[in-house]
Order: C-alpha cells, then structure tokens, then sequence
C-alpha cells in the first residue's frame, strides 16, 4: 500500500454518528446529536425536536423556539416553556422504549454539546460515567457533573470535519 491508512478512532466514529443524527433535528435554535454506545456498538441515538405527534418545532410548533428566535427571549431563558426534546434525552428515552440497559455496564454519551442539567441528570441516573462532546452547553452544571464522578471529553472539532470531509471526498 504506497497511502497509509487511516481511520477514526472509535470516539470520532461515535462523535461523527452523533454529528449525522443532528441533521434530523426539528429544532430551529440550536441543532444536537447524541449517542449512546458501549462496547463500541451503538445503543441508541437521539437527536432534539418536538415529541412525536406534535407539530415540527420549525412549522411553529414550538413557541419557546419562535420566541428566541424572534429575540423576544434570550439564550438558556424560558426552558421550562420549550417543547423540544432534547437530543441526549431522546437517546435516553430510545434505549428505555426498547429495554436497552445502557449505563451500568459502561456506556459512553456522545453529544454534539455538553448536556444541560436536566439530561445530564437523566444520564447520571442511568449509570452513564462518561460524555464525550464537540462544545460547551451554557446551561450546564458542571458541578453536578463532578460530584457524580462524570468524566466529560471535549473532542477536537477539527479532526470531527476532516472526517466528515473525507466521507464526501471518498471515491469508491
């Protein structure tokens, strides 16, 4: 082989999973993947928007959203009025509907952000010990995280792009 070959390594292959998911959102604020995986399998996947059923967050389904994006509310103001789902909770509830234990055994977060406290409370209660991120998340507490013995990773976004490049570059 005269190239060298290369591959990502499994938390870039988690991560760029987690990168696809978020092009499924339905949220127009802010776009996020999550997955979860253990054992370098994939368990489950999530991504934010309104709960089945329910009008698109993008068709106004989502007064909160149309309000923070008509700048009527600020960033991390109003949650409680948000319909959305988000993304790790999604990826959460996934592997709750098919009875997949996910926590206990070691599994991995992997998320677009680092989660807020609302899914990072559902992590922790599922047993998840690790997050594996691309960003910072404003409304996070990182001292929740800490005290529950979380470990969070932030991945280097750059190498996330190459990859995701690379998959557009690939001839077969």
């Amino acid at each position: 082989m005269s190239e060298q070959f290369t591959r990502p390594s499994w938390d870039e292959y988690f991560m760029l999973q987690a990168e696809l998911a978020k092009l499924r959102s339905n949220c127009i604020t802010r776009k996020v993947g999550a997955v979860i995986a253990r054992d370098h399998r994939q368990l489950a996947t999530g991504y934010n928007g309104t709960p089945p059923g329910i009008k698109n967050c993008y068709e106004g389904g989502c007064k909160r959203c149309t309000d923070r994006m008509e700048g009527k509310i600020k960033s991390g103001e109003a949650l409680d009025r948000c319909v959305c789902n988000h993304a790790e909770a999604n990826a959460i509830m996934h592997c709750a509907i098919l009875g997949i234990e996910a926590g206990t055994q070691g599994a991995i977060l992997y998320s677009t952000f680092v989660p807020c406290l609302e899914c990072t409370k559902m992590a922790i209660t599922i047993g998840i010990k690790k997050f594996i991120c691309l960003d910072e998340y404003p409304e996070t507490n990182y001292d929740l995280i800490k005290e529950a013995g979380v470990e969070i990773e932030i991945l280097n976004k750059n190498k996330i792009e190459q990859w995701a490049k690379m998959l557009l570059s690939t001839t077969d």
